[in-house]
C-alpha cells in the first residue's frame, strides 16, 4: 500500500477538504462543484451534523421505528464476556485478516486498474465486497475509540479503491476489460453480485464516514448510485429493471437514505424488493435468490439462507421508513416460519449445502447442517430491526441465541480461524467435507469465498450498538454484560447506565441508573425468555410482573444512581426438539442461560473409547453440575451430567430385531459438555450438540 497519490485521488480529497463539513458532499465526475452542492445541501448539512451518533442503523429519523438506536460509541463493554472477544477482534482478527486480503490479491484487483500492480484479476465474482466488509469492521471499531495505525492502514486503502471509479460513477473490479460488456445484463444481474458489491461499499463507507466524518468512501458509493444506477436503471420506460441476485443493496440504499435524507434511495430499494418482470426468471432462481417477484408475496423462508435473511433485512428497512403494513404482514409471517420450521436451536439458519439454503420444515439435520456464519449474522441482523419496529422480547431472544452460538462459534477464540458453516455434529476423522484443513480442521484462516471472516469482524466491532434503544418513553435494554452507557432519552434529558454482571455465567444483574435531572420514565428490561422465574429489584424493593420473553416495564421517577437488581434463572435445561424433527429424536441438548452447550470426544472418560460419540447417552432423570474452568477454551462454564457408554455400534448388525439379545451393559459415565461456541479450538475432535437420552 506504500503508492504516491495520483493525481485524481489527490484533486478528490483536495475538493473534499475545501467544502466544510456541513456542505461536505459529492464532487460528480462531470459539473461543478456547486451546482452539486446546491442540489444536496439539505440534507447533507442535516446529516453531517449527526454523523458521530448514528447507531448501528440510523432510526433517528424513522417515522414507524418504535425503538431508536444508540451509537456504539455510546457504550463501553468491558471486564467481561464480549470484551474478550472485542479486544482479539480488534487486536487478532482485523489485522489478520487484512493481511489475509493483501496475500490473496484483493488489493491487487484495485491497483492493477490503477496501474499499480501487473497482477490479474484474483478471487470470486464477488471479491471487492471483501474490502468493504473489512472497512467496515474497522469503521466500527473506530466508533468505539480511535486507533492511529489502523485508521492510516485503511485511509490508504480507501484510497486506492476510490481512484478506480470511472466517470460514469461504476466501480467494480471484475467487470472490466473483456468482460465490461457483461455489466447489469440480466443474466449479469443474476449472479454477478455488481449490486451486492456496491450495497457492501456503502455500509463499509456509512460506518467509516461514522467512526471519522471522513467521506471519501461515501462519496464515491454516492456518484455509483447517483450517477450509474438512478439514471439508468428503474422502472421508467427509459430505463433497464433491475434484479438483486443476492440482496444486500436493499438494506444499504435505506441506511444511505438516512445518512443523506435522499428519498430516491428509500424508492430505488422499494423498486427492487418489489421485482421487475421484465426480466425473465425461473422459480428456481425466484427460490434460490429469494427476490425477483414482490417480496409481499412471500410464505415462507426458501433458497440461499443468506440471501433471505438479508432480503428480510431489507424489507423490514423498507418497513421502518414507509409503514407499509403488507411488509410487516410478511415479515411476520416469515418470521413465524423461522421459529417454528427452521431454526436451529444455536440460532443458525440453512439446512443444507446444496445451495447454502433453507430445507423443507423441520428439517434441520446435525452433520449436513451447514448454519453459514452469514446467515446467522444475517439472522441476528433482521431480528434487531423486527425489535426496533415492535419493541418486543421474542425478536431480542432470538438475537441473543444467535449471538452467542452460532455467530460466536463463527471465529475461533484466538481470533485469526474462521468456521464458515457451523454444523451440530461433526465428525473429523471420517467422511469428506471441501472445507476441511487437510489436518481435518474446519477452523480455517482463509476461504476463497471469504464473506464469513469481515462478517464477523463487522458484528463483534458493532456489538455495542445493541445493547440499547431509546423510546418515547423511557429506555429499552436489550443484553446484559459489564458495560457503561452515556447517552440521552429522547427528551434530551441525559442518561446514564451501568450495568455490573458475570453474565452468561452468572444471572445476577446489577444496573445502576443515573438521569442528569431526575425525571419520570420507564426502563424496560429484558427478561429472557429462557428463564424460567425471575426476580427484580428496585432500590431493594421487589417489582411484580417479570414474565420470561417479556421486557418489564419499570415506570418512575429516576434519580442518579437508582438500582435494578435482577436475577434470572440459570438452571441448566434439557431441550427436546418438536418430533417432527427427525435428526433429534431420542435426543436432548443442553442449554445454560444463553449458551448451548455441545460434547467433544476430547473430554470424555479419559478418551479410551476414541472419537465415536455415538456410544454416548445422557440420563434424563441425572442432574446437572456446573463449574467455572478459567484454565480452558479462555475460561468457560462446564456442565456435567450422568450418562453411560454402549457397547460399539461397530459391533452390531446393519438390522437387528426390534427385540434385541443380551448386550453389554452400559457403562456409567459422566457427560462432559462445554458452549458449541468454543468447539474446534482444541485438537481435531468429534463434536455433537443433540446427545442419545437414556433412563437410568
Amino acid at each position: 500500500m506504500k503508492h504516491k497519490l495520483s493525481r485524481r485521488t489527490f484533486i478528490a480529497s483536495a475538493a473534499a477538504s475545501i467544502a466544510s463539513p456541513a456542505l461536505a458532499a459529492v464532487q460528480p465526475k462531470t459539473g461543478g462543484l456547486l451546482s452539486f452542492l446546491a442540489d444536496q445541501s439539505q440534507s447533507s448539512s442535516a446529516a453531517a451534523e449527526t454523523w458521530s451518533s448514528a447507531g448501528v442503523i440510523d432510526l433517528s429519523r424513522s417515522q414507524f421505528a418504535k425503538l431508536k438506536t444508540v451509537p456504539v460509541s455510546a457504550v463501553d463493554l468491558h471486564d467481561g464476556f464480549w470484551s474478550q472477544r472485542r479486544k482479539t477482534n480488534l487486536n487478532s482478527s482485523i489485522p489478520s485478516m487484512h493481511d489475509e486480503l493483501i496475500d490473496h490479491g484483493r488489493m491487487d484487483n484495485f491497483l492493477r486498474l490503477s496501474g499499480k500492480s501487473s497482477e490479474p484479476q484474483k478471487g470470486p465474482v464477488y471479491s471487492d465486497s471483501d474490502i468493504y466488509k473489512w472497512a467496515e469492521a474497522v469503521g466500527f471499531a473506530l466508533q468505539s475509540g480511535d486507533q492511529p495505525e489502523l485508521r492510516k492502514t485503511t485511509d490508504a486503502m480507501i484510497r486506492e479503491v476510490v481512484a478506480t471509479q470511472e466517470a460514469s460513477g461504476y466501480l467494480n473490479t471484475y467487470f472490466v476489460g473483456d468482460r465490461k460488456p457483461k455489466r447489469m445484463l440480466y443474466e449479469t444481474q443474476t449472479t454477478g453480485h455488481e449490486l451486492y458489491c456496491i450495497g457492501h461499499m456503502l455500509q463499509g463507507s456509512i460506518a467509516y464516514y461514522r467512526a471519522t466524518g471522513d467521506r471519501t468512501l461515501l462519496d464515491t458509493g454516492i456518484r455509483f448510485v447517483d450517477q450509474f444506477l438512478l439514471p439508468n436503471y428503474g422502472p421508467g420506460k427509459d430505463q433497464k429493471a433491475i434484479v438483486a441476485g443476492h440482496p444486500e443493496i436493499e438494506m444499504a440504499l435505506i441506511e444511505l437514505h438516512r445518512t443523506t435524507g435522499k428519498r430516491d434511495y428509500v424508492d430505488l430499494a422499494g423498486y427492487i424488493l418489489h421485482g421487475d418482470d421484465r426480466i425473465p426468471l425461473r422459480p428456481g432462481q425466484i427460490t434460490y435468490m429469494f427476490c425477483g417477484i414482490p417480496f409481499t408475496s412471500r410464505t415462507k423462508l426458501e433458497g440461499h439462507a443468506v440471501r433471505a435473511m438479508y432480503a428480510c433485512c431489507g424489507a423490514t428497512d423498507y418497513y421502518l421508513e414507509t409503514g407499509d403494513p403488507a411488509y410487516w404482514k410478511t415479515l411476520n409471517a416469515l418470521w413465524n416460519d423461522l421459529t417454528e420450521h427452521q431454526l436451529y436451536v444455536t440460532g443458525g439458519v440453512g439446512a443444507r449445502e446444496a445451495g447454502e439454503a433453507f430445507g423443507d420444515a423441520y428439517e434441520l439435520p446435525n452433520a449436513r447442517a451447514y448454519g453459514e456464519s452469514c446467515a446467522a449474522i444475517g439472522n441476528m441482523m433482521w431480528n434487531w430491526r423486527m425489535l426496533a419496529a415492535s419493541g418486543e422480547a421474542r425478536f431480542t431472544d432470538v438475537m441473543e441465541r444467535a449471538l452467542y452460538n452460532g455467530i460466536n462459534s463463527g471465529m475461533s477464540l484466538d481470533g485469526k480461524t474462521y468456521c464458515y458453516r457451523n454444523p451440530l455434529a461433526f465428525d473429523p476423522f471420517g467422511g469428506t467435507d471441501d472445507q476441511l484443513s487437510p489436518e481435518g480442521k474446519i477452523r480455517n484462516p482463509w476461504y476463497d469465498t471469504t464473506c464469513c471472516p469481515p462478517n464477523l469482524e463487522r458484528t463483534f466491532a458493532s456489538l455495542p450498538g445493541y445493547f440499547y434503544s431509546t423510546s418515547t418513553d423511557g429506555i429499552y435494554i436489550h443484553l446484559y454484560d459489564n458495560s457503561d452507557m452515556s447517552w440521552h432519552l429522547q427528551d434530551g434529558n441525559g442518561l446514564k447506565i451501568q450495568q455490573r454482571t458475570n453474565y452468561p455465567w452468572s444471572g445476577e444483574v446489577k444496573i445502576e441508573v443515573s438521569p442528569a435531572t431526575p425525571s419520570e420514565f420507564v426502563v424496560y428490561v429484558r427478561i429472557p425468555g429462557w428463564s424460567q422465574s425471575s426476580d427484580v429489584k428496585v432500590n431493594g424493593a421487589s417489582v411484580s410482573g417479570a414474565q420470561a420473553g417479556e421486557y418489564l416495564a419499570i415506570r418512575r421517577r429516576w434519580s442518579a444512581d437508582d438500582t435494578i437488581e435482577m436475577n434470572f434463572d440459570m438452571s441448566t435445561q434439557l431441550l427436546k426438539a418438536n418430533p417432527a424433527v427427525g435428526d433429534d429424536l431420542g435426543r436432548v441438548a443442553f442449554q445454560r442461560g444463553p449458551v448451548v452447550y455441545c460434547m467433544e470426544h476430547l473430554d470424555q472418560s479419559g478418551g479410551q473409547h476414541g472419537n465415536n460419540l455415538a456410544n454416548y447417552a445422557v440420563h434424563l432423570d441425572g442432574e446437572t453440575t456446573a463449574h467455572f474452568a478459567p484454565d480452558i477454551l479462555d475460561g468457560v462454564m462446564v456442565l456435567d451430567h450422568p450418562g453411560s457408554i454402549s457397547q460399539s455400534s461397530s459391533g452390531r448388525a446393519l438390522y437387528s430385531p426390534s427385540v434385541e439379545t443380551k448386550t453389554a451393559p452400559p457403562v456409567p459415565t459422566t457427560v462432559k459438555l462445554i458452549p458449541y461456541y468454543a468447539w474446534a479450538n482444541r485438537d481435531p475432535a468429534a463434536m455433537q450438540v443433540w446427545i442419545p437420552y437414556s433412563h437410568a
